[in-house]
């Protein structure tokens, strides 16, 4: 009786894990209908687009939108060029930038506060947040600066190229894991006050990070040394946007800006590949579909590739 139990069993577990891959599998392929469908209804309202990625000539059902400021579109352009998810599949990459950089009144008050403050912490949470920040320490003298805490691997990239050590970068590049994982500064615990924070941020940014780190006791200072504006589309842009099927968005700016500058278009949304989590959730808030957004668990160039890769197999399954 024991054998024939343990048969039973056996057999129990595999007819569970047998529906278990069956219920993955029909909830991928409707997933990928349901992208395949809109890609569909797409292309059956848009023109095709006929300038192709190196300027050659050839139409294509599939067009990718980067969207990140004009010339910080490579790294991506290049990991889809070399993704062999992609390669097989006749899809056309543009760049069409959706937002611009401009001064806050907090951009002038870097450079002295660099100066003349020391912090047990300077948070970059961007490529661009890096960059002024660099340009205000070359301009107030490169003092010394507290550690340095970066949010993904681009942004300390970008302060490494400008000569700023980076001293602690979280697991995941979200301000909310920075939040759980900064750890307070030795120097404050033993002094017995508040490890001290400057954040010099978008304007646009939300209050994550900040707030979080209040909450733990730290004594945050942010400035807002730039914003984030739409980007002015020309005739030929707004041409290209309505024979996008993939835009490719790095920051819920980057979101709101698309869809300032498509809302007139009479086409459907273009499916969604976000960098990560927090553009994917500005996309929910703007009605994309569940099912037209493709995203990494963990941010990153590499796999937001895979992500658009991801959504070009599912819209080639029609």
């Amino acid at each position: 009786m024991a054998v024939v139990s343990g048969w039973r069993a056996l057999f129990v577990a595999a007819v569970v894990f047998a529906a278990n891959v069956a219920a993955f599998t029909q909830t991928h392929q409707r997933r990928c209908t349901r992208a395949a469908n809109s890609c569909r209804r797409h292309s059956q309202a848009t023109p095709e687009l006929e300038m192709a990625e190196g300027g050659s000539i050839e139409s294509s059902p599939f067009v990718v939108a980067l969207t990140r400021e004009e010339g910080k579109n490579d790294k991506l352009r290049n990991a889809l060029l070399s993704n062999e998810r992609v390669a097989g599949l006749p899809v056309q990459i543009y760049e069409l930038p959706c937002i611009e950089h401009a001064d806050c009144p907090d951009t002038d008050k870097l450079a002295p506060t660099l100066a003349s403050s020391q912090f047990d912490y300077v948070a970059i949470t961007s490529p661009e947040a890096a960059k002024v920040m660099a340009s205000a320490w070359i301009e107030a003298g490169r003092p010394k600066l507290g550690n340095v805490a970066a949010v993904g691997k681009a942004t300390q990239e970008a302060l490494t190229q400008y000569g700023i050590e980076v001293a602690f970068v979280p697991s995941k590049a979200t301000a909310a894991t920075l939040v759980k994982e900064l750890p307070p500064s030795d120097t404050a615990v033993d002094a017995g006050r508040a490890t001290t924070l400057l954040y010099p941020a978008s304007a646009k940014a939300q209050e994550t990070l900040q707030k979080g780190l209040e909450k733990r006791g730290f004594d945050v200072t942010r400035l807002n040394t730039y914003d984030t504006v739409p980007a002015s589309w020309s005739d030929e842009q707004i041409s290209l946007a309505q024979s996008a099927t993939i835009a490719c968005f790095a920051s819920p700016s980057a979101v709101k800006a698309w869809l300032k500058n498509t809302a007139e278009l009479q086409t459907p949304r273009a499916l969604a590949c976000c960098i990560g989590e927090t553009s994917a959730s500005a996309c929910r808030e703007n009605q994309w579909e569940e099912s037209n957004i493709f995203y990494p668990e963990k941010p990153g160039v590499d796999g937001w590739a895979n992500a658009v890769a991801e959504a070009l197999e599912c819209m080639a399954e029609k």
